[in-house]
């Protein structure tokens, strides 16, 4: 029996096609030929078995044979917003990881002790993308263009709001033990920082825009595996049944 292939299409139910990447994966390394069965992913809740019916040089176009709604396996909006570090290959990991364990949303902070502070978001995508069809994602996070620290903190933003760092002069709670006294459909946002943490006038300032101030636990975490951990501690409160 051949392995499902799996492919992500945008708005997979009103497309006849595969977008071109796809297509040529399909067409080039898959060698899919029409009558044979794939399974497009909309990242927004639904598989759709579909049929190839038609293949030409580049383009792979199907007929949609069944729509599969997906269960949502967690409450509420899940979003992690963490300072990338100077080495992508330790971002590209995070989102990776976030991505198979299951998140809504990506930013990344532009911070007084950032160590990059250019970053190509697209390339953020592809790997968000990759990791979605082999973990079978149905829903994918949104990954945001880099933002500075200070307009990231003053957007709006529903449910609530964490800042982790290490600072001893501010009253930190921990993470875990909050977010299970959050409300299970409630959005939450955590900040996670550099390499050498939020400044402490960053952590005053995001107190002022309603952050709360926590900590992960008592090891001292690089920032992918902080920001990695804070996604599995809402991940593991916020899951259905």
């Amino acid at each position: 029996m051949k392995e499902a292939r799996y492919f992500f299409v945008p708005d997979a139910g009103q497309c006849t096609e595969l977008p071109p990447d796809e297509a040529v994966h399909a067409l080039r390394v898959l060698r899919l030929q029409s009558g044979d069965e794939m399974f497009l992913m909309d990242g927004a809740g639904s598989f759709y078995r579909a049929e190839v019916a038609e293949t030409s040089g580049k383009r792979c176009a199907y007929v949609i044979l069944e729509e599969m709604p997906q269960h949502r396996v967690w409450a509420g909006h899940i979003h992690v917003a963490m300072a990338p570090t100077k080495v992508m290959d330790r971002v590209e990991w995070f989102a990776e990881k976030a991505t198979e364990v299951g998140v809504d949303e990506l930013s990344f902070l532009n911070c007084r002790f950032s160590e990059r502070r250019v970053m190509r978001e697209d390339r953020i995508e592809k790997i968000v993308v990759s990791a979605a069809k082999q973990s079978r994602k149905p829903w994918m996070p949104v990954v945001n263009a880099m933002t500075a620290f200070a307009d990231f903190i003053k957007e709006p933003r529903r449910g609530r709001k964490f800042i982790a760092h290490c600072y001893g002069e501010f009253e930190r709670k921990d993470l875990f033990n909050e977010l299970q006294n959050v409300e299970r459909d409630a959005d939450v946002t955590v900040l996670i920082g550099p390499e050498g943490d939020f400044s402490a006038d960053e952590v005053r300032m995001a107190e002022d825009c309603g952050y709360e101030s926590v900590t992960l636990g008592e090891s001292r975490l690089r920032t992918e595996t902080a920001a990695l951990g804070a996604a599995m501690m809402m991940q593991l409160v916020k899951r259905n049944g």
